[in-house]
């Protein structure tokens, strides 16, 4: 009998010490202070960010019981902004990270991004499931993905943009445009009559054939219609000879901006104060920016869509190696990537505030949004459960998705080049590119004269070399894609 009572004694103790662990532990979930997730995020900073967020963050707890400081760094600023904070090692959560901005394969390749690939089944399942594979397999490195891609356009399509009012002022059939040669005729008309107008917005690379390896303004590319996938030098193409010709003709008319290879101006879609920009586009991007603008605009396709390494990486999320909850910040993205509310909320504002919502469900901006609440929407999350706007169509998601199957995979798509072994001659080949790149590109000094002069000093800093060795990655990147 005395073992018998010792036995339901230390069976009802480890009973009561179950239970007092099940209630702490549910106590600890229900009552524990929200995680703070530090974010930065591109874009100007909006007037009305803390009234929004204020709204954010009671939803978010409510949810996942963590709460967002989002800081907005501004366009110009955010590159270098972030290389500093990165480099500090000052602990945050989240930031954006793109080919063009806080460099996403630099910053992965370095160990700054978490590793997402086991963590996306326990907490990012839903946004695995949102976003097409496209994005998620054209944005791993090394095999690896770190950061949470857009669901977005996945080709990138370059196409001409044009100031509506002044092509109809003066009559121009702008269905003639196919190419940067056929504009001509309408920049010599802007230029004789709308002394405030730039007939060229500052500063747009012309559009080329090619598949850049770094960036459109480095030595090294394949061309888009290349059978042998041999790397080579683009500006020792006739192609690139040609385009800038064409470039400097129209610096030397004026249709170009006199300071193009020095000017910061970002041209702003809002300032009515150009006639013909480069962009690149989306299924009806032409009712986003006449939207942003606040006068319309009219655009004529320079090229089909091509899905490049720049296009997939081109509007991500990354968890920070310093984040203190990498888990939480990526529940985070998961219920921004597909919850609708959440998305609306923090692209669009609050409802009545910033917007109205019509009977048939979509949406209207109110002035308040326009002045107050103006959010770089292709850099905060998955775009195709956002609602549609009054002038929208009813196909514009699945006009994407049709764009997205259209697109034609590039041929370095996935391909993403180790630097190290060739780091010093590609630092030498990177300071000729800036001394020469934007000049050319903007048609500020004759090619005839400057292209040789860049080549020769391309060849000096160890070109060959770095071309020997972007071939031989890719060249075994290729047989492993096939094996």
């Amino acid at each position: 009998m005395g073992n018998k009572l010792i036995l339901l004694l230390v069976l009802m103790l480890s009973l009561s010490a179950i239970l007092m662990g099940c209630s702490s532990n549910a106590a600890d979930n229900e009552d524990s202070d929200p995680y703070e997730i530090k974010w930065y995020m591109i874009g100007t900073p909006q007037k009305d960010l803390d009234q929004v967020m204020e709204e954010v963050n009671e939803y978010t707890k409510e949810k996942i019981n963590a709460t967002i400081d989002l800081t907005m760094l501004d366009w110009g600023d955010y590159d270098q902004r972030m290389q500093v904070i990165v480099a500090s090692g000052e602990p945050f959560d989240i930031s954006f990270t793109s080919s063009w901005a806080n460099n996403y394969v630099l910053n992965a390749r370095k160990g700054a991004f978490v590793e997402l690939d086991d963590m996306l089944d326990e907490y990012g399942k839903d946004l695995k499931d949102a976003i097409d594979p496209a994005f998620l397999e054209g944005a791993k490195v090394g095999g690896h993905l770190y950061a949470v891609p857009t669901n977005k356009e996945v080709g990138q399509q370059s196409v001409l943009v044009f100031n509506e009012r002044l092509a109809d002022k003066y009559n121009m059939d702008l269905s003639v445009v196919n190419s940067l040669e056929d504009v001509e005729p309408f920049l010599k008309t802007i230029k004789e009559n709308e002394p405030n107008f730039n007939p060229i917005a500052t500063f747009f690379p012309p559009d080329m054939p090619f598949d850049y390896i770094i960036d459109d303004k480095h030595p090294f590319a394949i061309p888009l219609d290349s059978n042998d996938h041999k790397i080579i030098n683009p500006y020792e193409t006739q192609e690139m000879l040609d385009k800038l010709k064409t470039m400097h003709d129209y610096y030397e008319k004026g249709y170009i901006r006199a300071d193009a290879a020095t000017s910061t101006d970002p041209n702003p879609l809002e300032v009515e104060n150009w006639f013909m920009r480069k962009e690149f586009y989306q299924p009806y991007a032409e009712l986003q920016w006449s939207r942003s603008a606040g006068y319309d605009v009219v655009v004529r396709p320079e090229s089909d869509p091509v899905t490049l390494n720049g296009s997939v990486t081109g509007s991500m999320q990354a968890i920070s190696i310093t984040s203190k909850n990498p888990e939480k910040s990526l529940e985070f993205l998961n219920l921004l990537n597909t919850d609708p509310k959440l998305r609306t909320l923090l692209d669009m504002g609050i409802k009545d505030v910033h917007y109205e919502e019509m009977e048939d469900g979509k949406i209207k901006d109110l002035p308040a949004r326009i002045e107050s609440f103006n959010m770089p929407s292709f850099a905060i999350g998955n775009q195709f459960i956002l609602p549609l706007y009054e002038d929208e169509p009813e196909d514009k998601w699945d006009a994407f998705k049709e764009f997205n199957e259209k697109s034609t995979p590039a041929p370095t798509l996935g391909f993403h080049f180790d630097p190290s072994p060739v780091r010093t001659e590609l630092a030498a080949i990177s300071n000729v590119t800036n001394e020469f790149a934007k000049p050319l590109l903007t048609g500020s000094v004759d090619p005839e004269e400057y292209l040789p002069k860049a080549n020769q000093k391309f060849e000096e800093a160890g070109l060959e070399k770095v071309l020997n060795e972007m071939q031989k990655q890719y060249d075994e990147w290729r047989e492993d894609q096939q094996s």
